[in-house]
């Protein structure tokens, strides 16, 4: 098959006049300024728009400003949406960092705050809770902990709740507990079919809980089993540097 010159250099010279229509395109402004128009919202009523004509399209577009009201309440709209969702997510959170610590629901939510200091020793108690909450991660690295005791009533309890409300997080975990239970769930493991062992439960107590609160310390006569198993958990957690709070209603010497 053969074809003609002329039919040849005639394509050539309509390529020439495409790319040069490609040329002057690409180096044309893609956008232009239509300036400022006055406008009217069903809301807001007048406002200035500014528009901007898109001639890089197929067809140019021009676009306008919308409302500056409109989008100032769309805005706020979806920061107050965005705000309950991190509130919702925040509660939630806390209710279960609060079940998997196990404290009762008494002292759930009573802080530093409102907790009433009626004698010195309690102004001087509370003044060491907050400071120890407050400089929680240098108490979790040092494994330091504290001995609260007193007679039924003066505190004792909401002190230790208030610093668990403070430190627990995802990363920490803070648990209560009474002499009573910790003896109760090393002895559930005994009982056959128990899903977890006696050496499950005392490396939990003594070993993986960041912050272990332990109430009724010498409220009642323990087995000498028994007060194995407690001393088994204090022992540990003194040896794996890892924080506890002792509760007890035994005045301290002098």
């Amino acid at each position: 098959m053969q074809t003609d010159r002329s039919e040849i250099e005639g394509m050539k010279a309509i390529g020439r006049l495409f790319k040069r229509a490609d040329d002057e395109a690409a180096s044309a402004p893609s956008r232009q300024d239509l300036g400022e128009q006055s406008r009217q919202c069903d809301v807001h009523g007048e406002y200035i728009a500014t528009g901007i004509r898109y001639t890089a399209l197929s067809r140019p577009r021009d676009v306008w400003t919308r409302c500056h009201a409109c989008d100032a309440a769309r805005d706020a709209a979806i920061a107050a949406d965005k705000a309950a969702e991190e509130l919702k997510k925040a509660q939630e959170q806390r209710r279960q960092l609060l079940d998997s610590s196990d404290m009762p629901k008494r002292f759930i939510g009573r802080g530093f705050d409102n907790f009433e200091a009626g004698t010195p020793e309690q102004a001087a108690a509370l003044a060491i809770c907050r400071d120890y909450a407050e400089s929680w991660p240098a108490q979790a690295s040092s494994g330091a902990g504290l001995v609260l005791s007193g007679k039924p009533g003066t505190g004792k309890s909401h002190l230790a709740g208030a610093i668990i409300q403070a430190v627990m997080s995802p990363k920490h975990w803070a648990r209560y507990v009474t002499c009573g239970d910790l003896v109760r769930a090393v002895r559930a493991t005994w009982r056959k079919g128990s899903e977890q062992s006696e050496a499950d439960v005392l490396r939990q107590f003594g070993e993986e809980i960041d912050l272990l609160v332990i109430d009724e310390i010498g409220v009642q006569y323990w087995t000498e089993g028994e007060q194995t198993v407690i001393f088994d958990v204090l022992d540990r957690r003194y040896r794996e540097m890892r924080p506890f709070i002792l509760l007890t209603m035994k005045e301290r010497p002098a």
